[in-house]
């Protein structure tokens, strides 16, 4: 299957003209990062803040410039080619709107942008979140124009939505109705979507495919049951668990007495997890915020400079 959008060594420099004032120089956003998106399947795009999430999702949207490599979007450029981006929702948690706008008067312009747009179930949505269609956008709390951003991107049921963390700003029952209807909504209508957030404990569940940013480089290419069959923690006796460690990765440790627990990357499907726990240490799987966590703590810094990264982690 072809895929519906692919990077292919997509850097993104940026350069202050003013650095000799300032002290600062370049600043690299994405450094070399190459993958392929598949139709119909729910990507998690993870990272700490400045990973260069927001950077790559607008250059695949068309709405920034790479300073190296390129995109595609249905295997043609995303830049000025409306035909493609018609097919594409991009919703951003600093989504604006004309002052004057009212929710019933964006979600209209939705329906004008969007080809697949579904009104019936965007009027649903306005009532599961409480939406007053007649107020304006500008004078929304940040819960509810987050929720008027959810609303649009689920409604317009594009082959391809992007989510850079527009649900931030709803409240936890809030953010609980958005998955659950993604996911109810996914199954009767399957489409590409992309999930850029920090909550992922929260979105776990949702996510089928991991795109793992650090610092500007991509370290974790990976389908989400995959990455968590090559982590675990052990907790045992320090010399028990040295033992294990040597023959993977470690990524962590925590010390308390004589007894170590380590985060440790490797072969850890069934059997590699019994083999674990016949050395006499327990044996636990890794979230995936931890999984997270521990992989870019371990990753090394990006270079100053652009050039070819390596997706493996340092050794």
């Amino acid at each position: 299957m072809n895929p519906v959008l692919a990077a292919h060594h997509v850097s993104k420099v940026y350069r202050h003209p003013v650095r000799s004032v300032i002290g600062r120089g370049p600043s690299v956003a994405l450094d070399d990062v190459t993958f392929t998106i598949a139709d119909q399947t729910i990507y998690g795009l993870l990272g700490r803040n400045g990973a260069g999430k927001t950077t790559l999702m607008q250059i695949l949207t068309g709405q920034n410039f790479a300073s190296s490599g390129r995109v595609e979007l249905f295997g043609q450029s995303p830049y000025e080619n409306d035909a493609a981006l018609a097919n594409v929702c991009f919703v951003k948690e600093s989504q604006r709107y004309p002052d004057v706008f009212t929710v019933a008067n964006a979600l209209r312009a939705a329906a004008l942008l969007f080809p697949e747009w579904d009104n019936d179930f965007a009027l649903s949505l306005v009532e599961d979140f409480q939406l007053p269609p007649r107020r304006r956008v500008s004078k929304l709390s940040r819960g509810m124009r987050s929720a008027l951003g959810v609303i649009i991107g689920l409604a317009a049921r594009s082959r391809i939505t992007l989510f850079d963390e527009p649900y931030l700003g709803l409240d936890a029952v809030g953010r609980q109705l958005f998955y659950d209807r993604l996911l109810r909504d996914y199954a009767d209508h399957p489409r590409t979507v992309i999930l850029s957030t920090h909550l992922i404990d929260e979105v776990s569940a949702l996510i089928e495919h991991v795109l793992l940013l650090d610092r500007g480089r991509l370290i974790v290419d990976a389908e989400t049951e995959s990455l968590r069959e090559q982590m675990v923690t052990v907790t045992g006796p320090v010399s028990t668990v040295d033992t294990i460690a040597a023959a993977h990765h470690e990524l962590h440790r925590d010390l308390l007495g004589s007894t170590a627990r380590a985060t440790l990357r490797g072969d850890f499907d069934a059997a590699g997890r019994a083999r674990a726990a016949a050395h006499g240490v327990q044996v636990e799987p890794v979230s995936l915020q931890q999984l997270v966590v521990r992989l870019t703590t371990a990753a090394e810094p990006a270079p100053v400079s652009v050039g070819a990264v390596d997706k493996e982690l340092s050794r």
